[in-house]
């Protein structure tokens, strides 16, 4: 009896490789052994390569995510009594939805107790673009968020080392050994980091298109649909919103430059693409905090308070707990500025039919507006302003983006994808719905 309670890393490795059904128990025992070295790296890869080639079911699914949320710190936050929701975005060029959401959602009347990432390759990082700002701390202690959460129901903070280490060292290795695209393990990631939150519910953006990490529709409502499914089975009712990454989000891209664009979409002059997403997304937030019970009463509400001026109040609320300087919302001069500005102009007369967001992206990366690697430096002020977006009508000489930059060689290099973005043709394109469907 004692001998059939033993488990050795061998044996899970071999009965997943077989196609076979990991128990709760085998999980959890994977799970710790990372955290604690009872696995060794190579036999987590070898683990990972299993899944990754046979797949997980739904429950295992989920007790993977709960075993890696429970790995470190679980935040909860008793004394408040609003309904917590956070919503998360799985990453796509020109997201800033994130800094009007929060303290948007907040105004509805919910606690928003949002961690968020950096920007790594093309895509760009919530904490890099506060950052932006002089100041700014995305630190804060458990104690910090917490008081902050009661005080002004929003704070947005960078994942601590305590929550989800498991996470930490799996993606670490996923990311070495071609098994990062795995949707079981993928799913995991991203809802054991954001369940640790204290969260009572999440809505979820999951894009897709060439700028997204899930390039087809398909592949990106699966995911959607798994992630639903785990909420739901670990009591935290979920909803995704599948959106369309093929062509940059809002007009303008870089960590300064979108902290502007955030700040102009709470002053009511923000891109149709941006506002319309934020007020979904944040809508959906209101549904799910029982604020308000039907999806257009709740748009109606958050259209309401971001009309009223007083979702950008709390933003300044928000920067001023967080150490930054609040002026920055109505001085922009206050934000690190790029030392040039150089117009790209359209050569022909036509539609832009399409504007890769990848190259987009990885354009603004060269600049240093994104880093290749975790350890790479960011440079808040560079990337593009004025973009144009597909269905524009364009003649030779017309603007299709401001380039903000502050090297030159960097500049040409950046122009050189530019030209492979932008597609302009005769006929007018079809224009694509930027909400496709909603999983719940």
């Amino acid at each position: 009896m004692f001998w059939s309670l033993i488990m050795f890393p061998q044996d899970i490795i071999m009965k997943k490789r077989d196609g076979n059904v990991l128990s709760k128990e085998e999980i959890e025992y994977f799970v710790k052994g990372v955290v604690d070295g009872h696995f060794q790296d190579y036999q987590s890869a070898a683990l990972l390569m299993a899944i990754f080639l046979k797949g997980m079911n739904a429950q295992e699914t989920s007790y993977l995510t709960q075993a890696m949320m429970n790995s470190g710190e679980v935040l909860s936050f008793p004394a408040i009594p609003k309904a917590k929701v956070d919503k998360h975005s799985t990453g796509g060029v020109g997201d800033k939805v994130s800094l009007i959401l929060a303290p948007l959602a907040a105004c509805c009347g919910l606690c928003v107790p949002m961690i968020s990432g950096r920007g790594l390759g093309h895509t760009g990082g919530t904490l890099d673009k506060l950052e932006s700002m002089k100041g700014f701390r995305v630190d804060l202690s458990p104690k910090e968020f917490e008081k902050q959460l009661e005080h002004l129901g929003v704070a947005m903070i960078g994942q601590t080392s305590n929550i989800a280490p498991a996470d930490k060292k799996l993606y670490a290795l996923r990311d070495v050994t071609g098994t990062v695209e795995s949707i079981p393990l993928i799913c995991a990631s991203i809802m054991s980091k954001k369940l640790a939150e204290g969260i009572d519910s999440l809505v979820l953006d999951v894009k897709y298109g060439k700028g997204a990490f899930m390039k087809s529709f398909e592949n990106a409502k699966i995911l959607a649909q798994n992630m639903v499914a785990i909420g739901k089975n670990m009591n935290r009712p979920t909803v995704a919103l599948l959106t369309d990454m093929n062509q940059p989000l809002g007009k303008m891209v870089g960590n300064a430059l979108e902290m502007i664009e955030s700040f102009e979409c709470l002053k009511g002059r923000g891109p149709k693409d941006l506002v319309d997403l934020t007020i979904e997304l944040t809508a959906q937030m209101v549904v799910l905090g029982h604020v308000e019970k039907d999806i257009h009463k709740a748009k109606k509400l958050v259209q309401e308070k971001l009309a009223s001026g007083i979702a950008l109040e709390k933003m300044k609320e928000m920067i001023a707990c967080q150490g930054g300087d609040p002026r920055v919302a109505d001085d922009y001069s206050l934000l690190p500025q790029a030392k040039f500005q150089e117009s790209f102009q359209a050569r022909q007369k036509g539609w832009v039919y399409e504007i890769e967001a990848l190259k987009v992206g990885v354009a603004g990366m060269i600049l240093g507006a994104g880093r290749e690697s975790i350890k790479d430096k960011i440079n808040p002020a560079v990337g593009f302003t004025n973009l144009a977006k597909v269905g524009d009508e364009v003649k030779p000489g017309d603007l299709l983006c401001t380039i903000h930059y502050d090297d030159q060689h960097k500049k040409q290099e950046a122009v050189h994808l530019l030209e492979k973005a932008f597609v302009i043709r005769e006929t007018k394109p079809p224009l694509p719905n930027l909400i496709q469907e909603v999983v719940q």
